[in-house]
């Protein structure tokens, strides 16, 4: 159902049927139950530690890129790709972004490290996917996206 031909799906293929964005359902059973509660994790720390900011639409980008989650409000914030048994989260670090990241660079965990050097850098700045693997890898996201946009005042 989710790809149209009948090759057997790789870790890391993309849900690429543009009939409809993926439910749920579909994105548990694509990325499996593992990675769908780090899914579930990830969205629901957003949800909680951005109320009201982003309302999530989803993306068709062809049958090369598949369907992505992004969470945008004037700039992007990020966007979730389920893919085949895992999914991953990109980060647009812009200029910022960069220099807080350098300020911290010998706090953070030295794969994440090699993955921000390793990217390339863009007019926009760096495009950072990062493969949810472990908790980990979580909470490396969580830590990037509250170092580009503080979380909101908890009431």
């Amino acid at each position: 159902m989710i790809l149209p031909n009948s090759t057997p799906s790789q870790i890391g293929d993309r849900i690429i049927s543009k009939s409809a964005p993926p439910d749920d359902s579909a994105i548990r059973e694509w990325i499996g139950a593992e990675a769908f509660g780090r899914w579930t994790e990830l969205r629901t720390w957003i949800d909680e530690f951005y109320p009201g900011v982003f309302a999530p639409d989803w993306l068709y980008g062809g049958k090369n890129r598949g369907w992505s989650l992004r969470y945008k409000k004037t700039k992007a914030f990020t966007t979730l790709v389920p893919e085949y048994r895992r999914f991953s989260a990109l980060v647009v670090m812009g200029g910022a972004e960069r220099e807080k990241f350098e300020e911290r660079r010998y706090v953070w965990r030295p794969q994440l490290v090699k993955l921000y050097d390793d990217a390339k850098t863009y007019i926009d700045g760096k495009w950072l996917t990062l493969a949810i693997l472990s908790p980990d890898d979580l909470h490396d996201v969580t830590d990037l996206l509250a170092m580009k946009r503080p979380p909101l005042p908890r009431s």
